[in-house]
């Protein structure tokens, strides 16, 4: 008898399991794509027509279901709707990380926890990435670490604890960024494959030069 109700409760907890991890891919997808949404705020136009088509089906929510039973919830959150479109901030058709990266020459930017710098205490960075440079900088886009691409000979995620750890490995150094939160394993792993779609094709063209001087 003892048998059964352990069985069960292992079902249930992969149950468990496997729709939390659906939910936390999902989700984690949604925040990735996040980025490609918020173009929309980028470009003047699209952000217009978005606000203004926003703010009519706000007014719409509040002046058509005023007939209908409990119609003044429906107003209530139409009205909302309306108010926001108005405040809403202007496009924004080029933020600081952009022009940051536009003056690196860096093709991808992506998180990269935090990086202690010495006796520093760790500060959140962002990693700017390009074939000729790997850039960690802090909020204030100020340079913690500059790695060139073509000597990184490693790029290392492992678990510590609640955390998770990238590790970079170029000629005889070694970096540290550490990812904490739910989705922690998840940045971490778009980081080190992020960083490696440079390195693969720095080094080919490392090789084809070393062939070429032979």
């Amino acid at each position: 008898m003892s048998t059964t109700p352990t069985a069960i409760a292992t079902g249930d907890l992969s149950s468990f399991q496997r729709l939390r991890n659906f939910v936390g891919a999902a989700a984690f997808l949604f925040i990735q794509r996040s980025p490609k949404l918020l173009q929309l705020h980028r470009n003047e136009k699209s952000w217009t027509l978005f606000r203004i088509a926003l703010g009519i089906f706000g007014a719409a929510l509040v002046v058509l279901p005023l007939s209908l039973w409990n119609g003044w919830l429906t107003a209530i959150f139409g009205l909302l709707l309306f108010v926001t479109s108005i405040l809403m901030p202007p496009a924004e058709t080029e933020s600081a990380t952009d022009l940051k990266a536009r003056e690196l020459g860096a093709q991808t930017v992506v998180g990269g926890g935090e990086y202690q710098q010495g006796a520093s205490p760790p500060a959140p960075t962002q990693l700017f990435l390009s074939p000729q440079n790997v850039w960690a900088l802090d909020k204030n886009f100020r340079a913690l670490l500059v790695i060139p691409t073509r000597d990184i000979k490693a790029i290392v995620v492992e678990p510590a604890g609640d955390n998770w750890l990238l590790h970079i490995r170029w000629g005889d150094q070694q970096a540290r960024f550490c990812y904490s939160g739910f989705f922690a394993e998840r940045f971490a792993r778009l980081a080190q494959d992020s960083i490696r779609s440079f390195v693969a094709p720095a080094a080919s063209a490392a090789a084809k030069r070393r062939s070429a001087g032979v």
